[in-house]
C-alpha cells in the first residue's frame, strides 16, 4: 500500500508559469515603493534567467498584469493592486485552464481529455477541480506576499553577496 502524506500531491505548472509567478511576487513585494523595478533586479532576486524573464514580462504586459516604463528610471510595475491579481488568473493566462487530471472539466467548463464521464472518478476529479479553482482564484498576490512575510518575520534575512 502506498502512503500519501498531506501536501504530497503535485499539480504541475510549466517553468515559464513558475517564473511568471515569481516575477509577479517580486513586483508585489516592491509595489509599495511605487517606482519601476529593473528587470535585472527581478531576475537576481528571484533567480530567473534574464533573457527568459524578458519574454515572460512582455507577455505579462500584454496580458494586463504589468506595465513597463522606459528610460533610465524605467522598469516594471504591477498594472493592478496585488490583491486584485489572483494566482489562478496568472496560471490560466500562462499555462491555460486548470484541471487536476486529464479527463475532467477545466475551470472554464471545457473537458480536458477523452474520458468524458466514463471514469468512475469523473465526479471526484470534478470536485477536486472546483476546489483547486476556488483556492487558485481565491488567492491573490497580496495573500502570497503576506504569508511569505509572516513566515519570514523572525528571520534575519541577509542579501549580502
Amino acid at each position: 500500500m502506498m502512503n500519501y502524506w498531506p501536501g504530497s500531491v503535485s499539480v504541475q505548472i510549466s517553468n515559464k508559469c513558475y517564473y511568471a509567478l515569481r516575477a509577479l511576487f517580486e513586483l508585489a513585494r516592491c509595489h509599495c515603493v511605487q517606482r519601476p523595478v529593473k528587470i535585472g533586479n527581478i531576475a537576481t532576486a528571484q533567480s530567473i534567467p534574464k533573457r527568459f524573464l524578458e519574454v515572460i514580462l512582455n507577455e505579462l504586459r500584454q496580458g494586463g498584469f504589468v506595465e513597463s516604463h522606459r528610460g533610465v528610471n524605467g522598469g516594471y510595475v504591477l498594472a493592478r493592486e496585488p490583491e486584485a491579481i489572483s494566482v489562478g488568473e496568472i496560471i490560466c493566462f500562462v499555462d491555460g485552464n486548470l484541471a487536476p487530471t486529464d479527463g475532467v472539466c477545466t475551470s472554464d467548463g471545457k473537458n480536458s481529455g477523452s474520458l468524458k464521464g466514463n471514469s468512475p472518478y469523473y465526479d471526484f476529479w470534478g470536485m477536486v477541480g472546483r476546489r483547486m479553482d476556488e483556492i487558485y482564484h481565491g488567492t491573490s498576490l497580496r495573500n502570497i506576499l503576506e504569508d511569505w512575510e509572516r513566515r519570514n518575520a523572525g528571520r534575519n534575512l541577509s542579501y549580502d553577496i
